[in-house]
């Protein structure tokens, strides 16, 4: 009996033993066509391994790159697509930079700090009323993530004030959703509006146009 550790080391380990034995066995074959076939058929049983990356652009491409990489570049066959080289697989990636700037409350997140950034362009009127309660409202529900007891809408219209730069506010009388609706809910819901799911749409689609 032969333990895992006791066999050659998997390439790939997500396709399996079985098929790095296939590729193994596709390198020794000596004639060309055949070993061209063999090549192909070991690409068919490499995609119904992974049915759910069909519709990936380059999906194929990748599988006949793995496919050289499995043969440790060995395997000399015709394929749809440049064969690679072993250097291409040894440049390590670029790092990514962490993101400059702070988060003034890290609970609300730096997404929401953008997002009020793009609603001070509004013109005033109905339509930034409108979204700035939705961000006071997004504001509360995410504090409510942090801090699962209650906040006072008072704290809430302070802090967005703050983080717009005192160019979005909301009158003290008027009232967010209740802490206990906010939890239950989920989803966000704007009360005092006739059609909240419509108008979250909207200004959704407005936040990419703009």
């Amino acid at each position: 009996m032969n333990y895992n550790t006791q066999l050659p080391h998997l390439i790939i380990p997500e396709y399996g033993r079985n098929v790095q034995s296939m590729v193994e066995h596709c390198c020794t074959i000596e004639a060309r066509d055949e070993r061209n076939r063999c090549a192909r058929s070991i690409i068919q049983v490499m995609g119904q391994l992974n049915p759910h990356l069909r519709d990936v652009p380059d999906f194929a491409h990748k599988l006949w790159d793995h496919l050289f990489v499995i043969s440790k570049f060995n395997l000399d066959v015709d394929s749809p697509y440049p064969k690679p080289s072993a250097a291409t697989f040894d440049t390590k990636p670029k790092n990514v930079p962490y993101p400059k700037g702070k988060i003034k409350y890290r609970h609300y997140g730096k997404i929401i700090e953008e997002i009020i950034a793009k609603a001070k362009d509004y013109k005033e009127g109905e339509e930034k009323e409108v979204l700035t309660r939705t961000i006071a409202t997004q504001l509360k529900k995410s504090y409510l993530n942090w801090n699962k007891d209650s906040v006072l809408d008072e704290v809430i219209f302070k802090h967005l004030a703050e983080l717009s730069g005192g160019e979005l506010k909301m009158d003290e009388t008027q009232k967010l959703l209740d802490s206990s609706d906010l939890i239950k809910r989920g989803p966000l819901n704007i009360s005092n509006n006739p059609n909240p799911k419509k108008n979250h749409k909207k200004h959704h689609k407005n936040f990419k146009r703009k």
